[in-house]
């Protein structure tokens, strides 16, 4: 067989046009249909590209200059964006930023899903689409002499300093700023990644959008925090609606963020916030949508999508701390929730019982063994709800949902290309995908998470 030599070589220097994006952002242009991937370009504009890596079925270029510009092109407002990698979409429009997500969904239900005729509809996006996200984890290190905190530089753990981040709530920025200058008045060392020493690992600060209500959590290595009295009393004087403070302990050398000791230093274990009519209590640990604003928009799509009359029983695979459970409970007659993590489990009871939700019930285990055992038990569900991790739903889960045969399945997903594949699957066992509505949770990054309604074919 012939071996195919690649049309370009490291450091050329080729005129090209860009076809589209990667799902991260990248721009594509083909020389003789080989693909060569290339950061801040955008479909329909064209320009001079330098050739820096070349692989057996792609290459990486550099863009050098523009001849054509597209109209979706704008000034990025964050002076720090080409170095962070945060965010990916900054140069792009909103607008945009929107009909990106709905071709990239759209793009995987074809090439994956093999189902083209599925209608993807326009992305509902944001009014305000900036300082939305809230919650901060903010790395923290040493430098020239005094503590330097913001996020790493793409591709790297330098920390590129900053003092505020354009899709980060205000509030948060300004804690962020207040602890930094705290921690540097008393002396505390930052944790150097190498030495495995210092003290202070990361600065998270949660806020409640409805209740305004913050949280501040000092990440460190050890379980001393040298003048703990004095750095707990400034940050109470300073930071105006601070309701709990929370120091995390991770001793490990590891890249997570947070360790398995938490002890609260001050105030509250919880700060409390509101989606919708439902409310939820918030740990350090807690998982809760990081935009409460859209999370709202998405799961009213997924409540229109269950169309519940009240007489249902619903599973709810994924459950997480609850979060969908509780807004089905509103419409459905009872709702069944798993997740695999005990403190989410946790979390969903106690917010099932701070809203006097009383037909939840919730569970630890893995679904796709949970869910059988329910079947087993005679719990048959007349809707399901699916919200799983990136990786997509597990085969086994998947199997039980068409041996359970539900009416309807509503699929939350936040990775478009096993959406697509976890689809194919449903219509093969008989199911019909009615609709898939992207919704942007993450504006000016290339995360999408979108809703999918499917019912069961009448003759399965």
């Amino acid at each position: 067989m012939e071996k195919l030599t690649p049309p370009v070589e490291k450091n050329d220097y080729i005129d090209v046009t860009f076809e589209d994006l990667t799902h991260d952002g990248s721009g594509v242009a083909k020389v003789n249909g080989f693909p060569i991937f290339v950061q801040n370009a955008l479909p329909g504009e064209s320009g001079q590209v330098k050739v820096i890596k070349v692989k057996k079925g792609y290459a990486f270029g550099k863009l050098m200059n523009h001849s054509t510009v597209s109209e979706a092109r704008v000034e990025p407002p964050c002076p720090v964006y080409k170095q962070c990698g945060g965010c990916q979409l900054q140069h792009v429009s909103y607008e945009g930023q929107l009909s990106f997500k709905q071709k990239q969904v759209q793009g995987v239900m074809e090439r994956i899903g093999h189902l083209p005729n599925v209608p993807v509809l326009p992305t509902m996006g944001m009014t305000d689409p900036w300082r939305y996200r809230n919650k901060a984890q903010v790395p923290v290190a040493n430098r020239d002499g005094g503590l330097v905190a913001g996020f790493y530089q793409q591709r790297s753990h330098d920390i590129i300093d900053m003092d505020m981040c354009l899709i980060q709530q205000q509030e948060n920025d300004d804690v962020v700023q207040v602890v930094k200058s705290i921690l540097e008045k008393y002396n505390v060392p930052a944790y150097h990644e190498q030495k495995h020493k210092g003290t202070i690992r990361h600065i998270m600060a949660r806020y409640g959008l409805t209740t305004g209500e913050i949280m501040v959590v000092l990440v460190t290595r050890t379980s001393e925090l040298p003048n703990k009295k004095h750095i707990i009393e400034e940050i109470v004087k300073a930071v105006p609606n601070v309701k709990s403070i929370v120091q995390n302990v991770n001793t490990k050398r590891t890249n997570v963020i947070l360790g398995d000791q938490t002890n609260v230093l001050w105030g509250e274990e919880y700060i409390y916030d509101y989606i919708g009519d439902v409310k939820f209590a918030i740990s350090a640990k807690s998982f809760y949508q990081v935009n409460p604003e859209q999370t709202k928009v998405l799961y009213d799509k997924a409540l229109e999508y269950a169309d519940l009359t009240g007489e249902e029983t619903v599973i709810d695979a994924y459950c997480g701390i609850g979060t969908i459970s509780l807004f089905l409970a509103q419409k459905a007659k009872k709702v069944y929730g798993v997740e695999i993590v005990p403190e989410a489990i946790e979390d969903a009871k106690r917010n099932a019982k701070l809203n006097n939700i009383d037909n939840a019930e919730f569970e630890v285990g893995e679904a796709e063994v949970v869910i059988p055992n329910w079947y087993k038990q005679g719990i048959k569900a007349d809707v399901i709800v699916v919200d799983p991790p990136r990786k997509g739903c597990d085969e086994a889960l998947l199997k039980t949902i068409l041996k359970m045969k539900p009416k309807k399945v509503v699929y939350v997903s936040c990775g478009p290309a096993t959406l697509a594949r976890d689809l194919k699957i449903l219509e093969e066992g008989g199911y019909q995908t009615v609709e898939v509505q992207p919704v942007d949770m993450f504006p000016h990054t290339t995360h999408v998470e979108s809703v999918s309604q499917l019912i069961l074919k009448e003759d399965n």
